[in-house]
Formats: structure tokens, sequence, C-alpha cells
């Protein structure tokens, strides 16, 4: 995948903007919820935050505290660079991450645990708690009839073609498969928060009961 993301990154921005291959996208209310979503990550305590495929940066300027961005792509870390030009950037692995163990206070990931199936997502998971103690995910709402998971064929503004990975979350679901809480689920995005480790037992410790 790191050469479609290479090959993306020029137009990446299209898709949060309306652009593009994007522009005649029927999205009522995208923009406002997309203020939304940028107000609920920048209320968040600011922490030492890795920034996981960070693309273009356009979410990671919402993130508050030092934050680094990390992604595969190198044409993706270069815009991201220039749009934001004090934050360190890092071309690297998500699922074998280059730091050491809680070396973060917060792991962050948009659109990226949408694109995992099970035995990478498992892996990611592994290596967020690995190197930080929270994790915050972003992904997309399913519209109506819209199977929550698929291969989906993405097209280029090159018209080169690329099957793609692809999960949507209701809010409840994936609270649930991150044993987490929900930050925000508008219409287009939901954005959960997984537990500490301790909150995390103690959750898991009163499920077990209301279940016995």
């Amino acid at each position: 995948m790191k050469e479609y993301y290479d090959r993306r990154a020029p137009e990446y921005d299209d898709w949060w903007l309306g652009r593009g291959l994007f522009a005649d996208r029927e999205r009522p209310g995208w923009e406002a919820e997309l203020g939304e979503l940028g107000a609920v990550l920048e209320a968040l305590p600011p922490l030492r935050t890795l920034d996981i495929a960070c693309g273009t940066g356009f979410i990671t300027r919402h993130l508050p505290g030092e934050v680094v961005g990390l992604d595969q792509s190198a044409s993706m870390i270069a815009i991201a660079r220039a749009r934001l030009p004090r934050t360190e950037f890092v071309v690297g692995d998500a699922l074998e991450l280059p730091f050491g163990d809680q070396s973060f206070g917060r792991v962050h990931a948009s659109f990226f645990y949408c694109h995992l199936e099970e035995p990478e997502r498992l892996r990611f998971l592994a290596e967020a708690e690995r190197v930080a103690p929270e994790l915050i995910v972003v992904g997309s709402r399913p519209g109506p009839n819209e199977p929550l998971e698929r291969w989906e064929e993405r097209i280029l503004v090159d018209g080169s073609r690329w099957p793609v990975f692809k999960r949507v979350f209701e809010p409840a679901l994936l609270a649930d498969e991150l044993d987490g809480d929900i930050l925000h689920a508008g219409r287009w995005f939901v954005v959960a928060r997984t537990r500490h480790r301790h909150e995390r037992a103690s959750h898991v410790k009163k499920r077990d009961q209301r279940r016995a």
C-alpha cells in the first residue's frame, strides 16, 4: 500500500475538502462536522502524542501538546512537514513502531485503523499500547445499508486502480472493540478512546459482574 499512498499524497486532502474526484459527492453537514472533529481533538488534554498514519498532517494540526507524526509514505510526510514545519515527522511502519516503551502519552490514528484486517489490527493495538497508555481512533460512520467492511477499488487522478480494505464503525461497536468510550459520534465521523490499563481492568470486572 505504500505506493498507493505515495501516489495519492498530492490529492489526499481533496477527500477532506471535497475537491477533485470528490467535488461531486453529496455530503450534507460534512464541513460543519469536520469543524466539530477538530474541536473535539483540540479539547483533549495536551500530551506527547504519536500521530500514526498522519498523512499530510490535515488532522495532525488539531492535536494538542508535543506531536510526532509517523507515516510509511515519504510523499505524505513531505506535505505534512511543509504544513507543520515545527512538528517532528518520521517515515516508519505503524506495525513496528521505532519508539521505546511508553515513550508517548497518547497514540492517535485517523482513518488508519479502518484499513486493518484482523492480524494487522491486533498487531497495531499491541504496538499502540506498548508506546502509550491511551489510543484515540477516528473513523467513518456507515451510511444507510452500507456494509461495515469490504474491499473497495480506489481510483486516483492518474487513472490507476487500487484495492483497499475498508471498515466503517457504529459507535457502540467501536467502543466495545477498543474496550473504550466514544468522544464524538456524528453523521460522518466517530472518535473513540481506549481506557487506560487500570480503567480497562475495572471496566471488565464491572462488566463481568453485570453479566454474571
